[in-house]
């Protein structure tokens, strides 16, 4: 894993990553804005993990995509109780460029994450996928906003969410598509499992169409775990704390599976503590 220091607050990426790029927030840091430029053709992974205490911290994240290029980015996030963070991801894609985001929030501290993306130009690709696990009192917002203007443009933002106690989430995306987006496909997508009766989920996924020439859908489910999947592996031998263990991970699964670049995935698989994945 290769480990890098950032000089005025932009990491320009002008080569192809052989290896994931690693950040991590350091609390002596007094700018908490950083500008990940990719440069035209490359194709690069970066991981970035924040997991110190972070009292009412608020960062901001800029990503510029150039033409032709491609970026998976993987936050991982475990800050400590009474932490809060703010994260403010502003996006530019140029042409024929892709990003493909993770975002795995877990711990006992609260944030707020705000996704701004405007794809103006042609034959872009933006996936935002995540994983959002929280207990006691902890809360999540994830508010965004995406406006397709180009044509051919691709978004998806997909999240899943594991709320236990008295913990409470937000999924709040809005996506437009203007007149110029022609044949451009929009999906917004948000599942939750409740395991408290007292966690709660706020969802509001929200399209704003306005042409006919394109593919889109939207929709979000809550509910508890399945009795009935949970009666056959019982059935099966398998006693009830292990058997809710195994359908949780299979829900989160549908996540790491977004993941392409393998070694972002040998990175998640050898981390350790009260939260490994």
């Amino acid at each position: 894993m290769k480990s890098i220091k950032l000089k005025n607050n932009e990491l320009l990426i002008d080569q192809d990553t052989k290896e994931p790029i690693k950040l991590i927030y350091q609390l002596e840091q007094k700018n908490n804005s950083l500008k990940i430029k990719v440069k035209k053709g490359v194709k690069a992974s970066i991981i970035e993990l924040f997991g110190a205490d972070c009292l009412n911290e608020e960062f901001s994240r800029e990503f510029i995509i150039e033409d032709d290029a491609k970026l998976e980015y993987l936050k991982y996030q475990n800050i400590s109780q009474d932490s809060s963070i703010e994260i403010n991801n502003k996006i530019e894609l140029q042409t024929n460029s892709t990003l493909n985001m993770i975002n795995l929030e877990f711990g006992l501290g609260s944030n707020k994450n705000n996704f701004i993306t405007n794809l103006d130009k042609k034959n872009l690709k933006l996936n935002i996928y995540g994983l959002v696990k929280l207990d006691k009192n902890t809360k999540s917002q994830s508010i965004f906003r995406t406006t397709h203007n180009g044509e051919n443009c691709f978004s998806n933002i997909k999240y899943k969410h594991i709320l236990d106690d008295n913990s409470k989430a937000t999924f709040d995306a809005l996506s437009k598509v203007n007149e110029t987006a022609l044949f451009s496909k929009v999906l917004q997508n948000s599942n939750t499992i409740l395991l408290s009766d007292d966690a709660t989920i706020l969802t509001r996924p929200h399209l704003e169409i306005c042409i006919d020439e394109l593919e889109a859908s939207h929709g979000a489910t809550t509910g508890s775990l399945d009795k009935e999947q949970l009666l056959y592996l019982q059935a099966r031998g398998i006693e009830e704390k292990k058997a809710k263990k195994m359908l949780l991970k299979a829900f989160e699964n549908d996540i790491y599976a977004k993941i392409e670049d393998l070694k972002i995935t040998k990175f998640l698989e050898n981390l350790k503590g009260e939260n490994n994945v």
